[in-house]
């Protein structure tokens, strides 16, 4: 129970630092970060390589992404629901200290549904399309979108870190949910999952769709913020 709460008292600390790292230019683009719409071309482009390479597979990814989505929602909601460990803004002891940017969102944070569906997404889709470039474009939204959940108060590392490993757990085994159902159910049709991978040109385009949409939320928030919009 001493080390339970030590843990958590470091966790608390280690927020309350990555919290403050704050300055009224970061404040508007970390809110953009943190909110999902704003990736939609970003996914889109993903999307687009799913159909084109997997033609006939795209329904059997579609499906399992769709149950990515909700599976990750609904046992995240489950946990935060059984542990119902207050979200730092809420929290009545260092709520105050808290730097908020956006909306406070429900009372409990353990754990984080948006690092359970990053983390799961980049399992799967990283699995699927096989590409070391990808997977590194991947993790890097996967990292800036978690510390933008602490940046603006609503989740403690530790939330983001077990969210992210449920999210791990959840992303592995409905890859090999999907393996089982294209060998049983598919057999025959190609292209194979398992052997079809994203090419370099592909993956370079979907870096490029990454960094156009965060500079262009940069340049935008620079220039809202020049002529004092912001």
């Amino acid at each position: 129970m001493e080390l339970l709460q030590r843990i958590l008292e470091l966790d608390q600390d280690l927020f309350l630092f990555l919290n403050g790292l704050h300055n009224d230019f970061w404040d508007p683009i970390m809110v953009m970060v943190t909110r999902q719409e704003i990736w939609i071309p970003f996914f889109a482009s993903i999307m687009f390589y799913i159909v084109k390479n997997y033609r006939t597979k795209t329904l059997l990814v579609l499906i399992a992404l769709a149950l990515l989505i909700t599976v990750t929602d609904q046992f995240s909601n489950i946990i935060k629901d059984s542990f119902q460990r207050f979200r730092p803004v809420h929290d009545p002891f260092i709520g105050h200290l808290v730097h908020e940017v956006m909306g406070k969102g429900g009372p409990y944070g353990f754990v984080s549904a948006h690092a359970a569906n990053s983390v799961a997404m980049l399992v799967l889709v990283s699995r699927i399309f096989k590409n070391r470039t990808f997977y590194f474009v991947m993790l890097s939204w996967v990292l800036i979108f978690c510390y933008s959940r602490i940046y603006v108060g609503v989740h403690y590392p530790l939330d983001l870190i077990c969210g992210g490993l449920v999210g791990w757990l959840i992303g592995w085994g409905l890859f090999r949910l999907m393996m089982f159902v294209e060998n049983h159910f598919f057999f025959g049709r190609s292209p194979k999952i398992e052997k079809t991978a994203l090419s370099a040109k592909q993956a370079g385009t979907i870096v490029l769709v990454f960094s156009v949409v965060v500079i262009t939320f940069v340049i935008a928030v620079f220039i809202l913020r020049h002529y004092k919009l912001l």
